[in-house]
C-alpha cells in the first residue's frame, strides 16, 4: 500500500476488515449449523452391547397391584411430620416402623436381608451380593414429611391417602414416601420370586430429612464409615420426569441431578436506641434494616450459566428442541451468555443459573408508639455450584455495605461436589438405561437439585451421588411440593415400583459396555 493515498488506504483497510468479518461469520455459521444438525450427546452408549443378565420380568398381578396401592395409602395416613429441629411426631415415626414390617413381611423375614434401626426411627437394610468383589451401591429415601393443615383447601385431607380420579392424595406422595414404599415394594417382589443380587446394596431410610438429617442420615453414615463401607454410587430423591416444563422441548425430560446447591441461612440485625414515636430519629432500626434488605434484593448475585452442570443439561437436550431453539441449544459455546440472560427472567429457571436470595422472615417493633430498639431479618440463599459459601457471604457484606447492620451466618454449607455423568459413570448410566428401557420417549439429562437432600451427608462414602426418582411432573404439579394437594397418580406409583425393580437387577452388571462411539460425551 506504499503508493496509495491515506483515504484510499483507509477504504482498503475497511473493505479487508469487512471481508474478514464476513468470512469469520460465515465460518461460525457453518460450524453452528453442522453442530445443530449432528449434536446428540446421548446417542453413544445406548447403542452399545450390554452384558447379558438374567431378568426377572416385572409382571404385577392384580392382587399385587391392589396390595401395593393399599400400602402406599396406609403409609400416607401415618403423619410422620417434622415440624422443626426440636419437634417431630415421634409416635407416628414409631408406628411407621411397625407398619413397614407388616407391609413387607418378606423383606423383614428373609435371610438375604439384614435390617437395623438407627437413631430409633431410621432404617438401614443390607442385601449382600453373590459376588463380593463388586462394589455395593445405596438407595435412599426419607420417611418424614413437612406439616400440612387439615383446614387448608386440599381436595382430600392431607393424611387421608384418598384416591380421586386415579390419583392418591396426601402429604408424602411425592416427597418422599413414594420412594420409601417403591424401593421396599420392589425388593419385596424380587425376594418373593427368589432373587439374589449379584451386586450387594444398601437401603437407607432417614427419619428427619426435612430438618437436615442430623440424627437419621448422619448416624447411618457414621455406622457405615465404622464398617469401612465404600459405595459405587448413591441414589436419592431430587430430580424427576418433567413433562411440558421446558418450553419448546418436544419430549419429557428425566432430570438426574448430579449435584445440589449449597445453602446459607443468614441473620441481618440492627440495634438502635429506643424512644418515643413522637420524636423519631432520621432512621430507625427498621428503616436501616429495610434498606439493607432492599439492596440485597435489587443486587442479585451474578448469573453463572455455563459454570455449573446446567450447560451440560441443555446440550444433552439440544437435539430434542425445535427450531430455532435447537440452533441456540446446540451452540452454547456461542450463545451461553444469551441463554443465561433469558433464564434469569423466570423464577424456576433463574434458580438454576445463579445463587438465589430470599428474604423469608422480618421481625421488629414492640409497641405502636415506641421506636424499635431492634430489628432482624432472615435471608435464605441457595448457592450455585460454581460459588462457595464464603464468596456468598463476602458478596452480602459488600452489598449491604453498612456497619450498623450485623451479618451472622446461622447455618450454611457449600454446594455438593459434581458427580460423574460421562460414559464411564456406572451409576449414572445404569439409572439412564433403566429409564430409557421403561420410557423410550423420555430425554435424559444431568441437572442441578435446587433443594437439599439426605444424600449430601454421604459424600464420604461415594464420589458419585445422584438425585432422581421417576415421579412425573407437569408444570402445575411443581407447586405441590410442600404445598396443597400433593398427589401421585396410581399409574406413576406402579411405574416407580417397576423402576426400582429393574434398577436393582440392572446393577448386577459387572461393568459398563464400551461406548458405541467414543466421540460422544454422555
Amino acid at each position: 500500500m506504499a503508493g496509495l493515498s491515506a483515504p484510499l488506504k483507509v477504504r482498503v483497510f475497511v473493505k479487508l476488515a469487512l471481508l474478514g468479518s464476513a468470512l469469520l461469520s460465515a465460518a461460525l455459521l457453518l460450524v453452528a449449523t453442522v453442530r445443530t444438525l449432528t449434536l446428540d450427546v446421548s446417542a453413544g452408549l445406548q447403542l452399545a452391547r450390554w452384558e447379558t443378565i438374567h431378568y426377572i420380568p416385572p409382571d404385577i398381578s392384580r392382587a399385587q397391584r391392589e396390595r401395593l396401592l393399599a400400602s402406599l395409602k396406609e403409609a400416607v395416613q401415618i403423619p410422620t411430620v417434622s415440624f422443626s429441629e426440636d419437634e417431630q411426631n415421634l409416635t407416628a415415626l414409631e408406628e411407621f416402623g411397625h407398619f413397614l414390617r407388616r407391609a413387607f413381611p418378606t423383606v423383614f423375614s428373609s435371610p438375604r436381608v439384614q435390617h437395623e434401626v438407627v437413631s430409633n426411627y431410621s432404617h438401614l437394610f443390607w442385601v449382600p451380593g453373590s459376588d463380593p468383589t463388586l462394589e455395593p451401591y445405596m438407595l435412599l429415601a426419607h420417611i418424614d414429611v413437612v406439616p400440612a393443615s387439615e383446614t387448608d383447601s386440599w381436595d382430600a385431607p392431607p393424611f387421608s391417602g384418598k384416591e380421586i380420579d386415579e390419583f392418591i392424595y396426601g402429604r408424602g406422595t411425592i416427597d418422599d414416601k413414594q420412594s420409601v414404599m417403591g424401593i421396599l415394594q420392589a425388593l419385596e417382589f424380587l425376594l418373593e420370586r427368589g432373587y439374589t443380587p449379584r451386586r450387594g446394596f444398601y437401603i437407607g431410610l432417614g427419619h428427619d430429612e426435612e430438618i437436615e438429617g442430623s440424627n437419621g442420615a448422619i448416624n447411618i453414615v457414621k455406622l457405615l464409615q465404622s464398617r469401612g463401607v465404600r459405595l459405587a454410587f448413591v441414589l436419592d430423591e431430587g430430580g424427576g420426569i418433567l413433562d411440558g416444563v421446558f418450553n419448546g422441548l418436544e419430549n419429557p425430560v428425566a432430570m438426574i441431578s448430579v449435584t445440589e446447591k449449597g445453602k446459607a441461612t443468614v441473620k441481618l440485625s440492627v440495634t438502635s436506641q429506643p424512644g418515643h414515636s413522637s420524636m423519631p430519629p432520621t432512621e430507625t432500626s427498621i428503616g436501616i434494616l429495610a434498606g439493607a434488605v432492599t439492596r440485597l434484593e435489587k443486587n442479585p448475585l451474578p448469573v453463572l450459566f455455563g459454570y455449573g452442570p446446567e450447560r451440560d443439561t441443555f446440550e444433552h437436550l439440544a437435539h430434542k428442541f425445535g427450531f430455532p431453539l435447537k440452533f441456540f441449544m446446540s451452540n452454547l459455546w456461542l450463545f451461553a451468555p444469551l441463554l443465561g440472560r433469558m433464564m434469569q427472567s423466570n423464577p424456576g429457571t433463574n434458580a438454576i443459573v445463579r445463587t438465589t436470595t430470599a428474604v423469608t422472615m422480618f421481625n421488629a417493633g414492640v409497641k405502636t408508639n415506641i421506636i424499635p430498639p431492634y430489628a432482624e431479618a432472615i435471608v435464605n440463599l441457595r448457592i450455585h455450584p460454581a460459588q462457595t459459601l464464603q464468596e456468598v457471604l463476602e458478596f452480602m457484606s459488600s452489598t449491604v455495605d453498612d456497619e450498623r447492620v450485623k451479618i451472622e451466618l446461622i447455618t450454611g454449607f457449600d454446594p455438593l461436589p459434581l458427580s460423574s455423568f460421562d460414559d464411564k459413570a456406572f451409576g449414572y448410566q445404569i439409572i439412564k438405561k433403566t429409564l430409557l428401557d421403561m420410557f423410550p420417549q423420555v430425554s435424559v439429562a444431568p441437572g442441578v437439585c435446587v433443594g437439599n437432600t439426605d444424600s449430601r451427608h454421604y459424600t464420604s462414602l461415594s464420589k458419585d451421588i445422584y438425585r432422581f426418582a421417576p415421579t412425573w411432573f407437569k408444570p402445575s404439579d411443581l407447586k405441590r411440593f410442600h404445598g396443597l394437594n400433593e398427589r401421585i397418580s396410581v399409574k406413576n406409583y406402579e411405574e416407580i415400583v417397576v423402576f426400582y425393580f429393574q434398577l436393582i437387577q440392572n446393577c448386577d452388571r459387572q461393568k459398563l459396555p464400551e461406548s458405541h462411539n467414543s466421540e460422544h460425551d454422555l
